[in-house]
């Protein structure tokens, strides 16, 4: 199976998300798409973020129907941080005949030197960079000292429109009161007005 993994913080999952997942699900002709919501991301403060049982359900909500996706609470339920290159390798362990593809957008890939263990990463997992838009894509020649020359060659580039989409603008939105619709999926606009997520911040 080709198993597309998406990691982030998803607060709150939004349609540029799942645009993200969706292209490159076609493009890389994966079967499926998992989406692992971030427990206690290292660059973030725990009291940053909305607690990652609410994350989860959101992306839940967001894909519901659609078989090819899948919501995977491991990193929630994972006690410390959240690192990447832990996640990929107990995934490895144990599916161990499929073939993984790492998505990540263009901005993170620059950032991914600083990441723990690149090296590794690049190595358990094919990357896959999203490029939105006409934004240029990070030098890849720049990542070969930090992933390895055999990893930068195997990145695979997934271009998206350019949809000008964020969760902290989403989240500023509803601090303000102001509408987010066609922003993220309705179940996912309930899911915040009914816990009253956003508004405290």
């Amino acid at each position: 199976m080709r198993l597309g993994i998406y990691g982030g913080t998803f607060d709150p999952v939004h349609l540029g998300h799942l645009l993200l997942a969706e292209q490159c699900r076609e493009a890389c002709r994966l079967d499926q798409v998992w989406f692992i919501p971030a427990g206690s991301p290292p660059h973030k403060p725990e009291h940053a973020i909305t607690p990652g049982k609410m994350r989860a359900e959101m992306l839940e909500f967001a894909v519901a129907g659609q078989p090819e996706y899948t919501v995977s609470r491991r990193e929630v339920k994972r006690s410390g941080p959240s690192y990447t290159v832990e996640t990929l390798r107990e995934l490895r362990q144990e599916h161990p005949e499929d073939e993984l593809f790492f998505l990540v957008g263009a901005d993170s890939l620059a950032d991914l030197p600083h990441w723990r263990e690149p090296r590794e990463i690049a190595t358990l997992a094919t990357l896959v960079v999203v490029n939105r838009g006409n934004a240029p894509l990070p030098q890849l020649e720049s990542l070969v000292p930090h992933l390895g020359r055999e990893a930068v060659d195997r990145i695979l580039v997934v271009s998206m429109p350019g949809i000008d989409l964020s969760s902290s603008d989403i989240r500023r939105r509803v601090r303000e009161g102001r509408s987010i619709r066609y922003m993220t999926p309705r179940a996912v606009e309930q899911y915040i007005r009914t816990n009253s997520l956003y508004r405290g911040e």
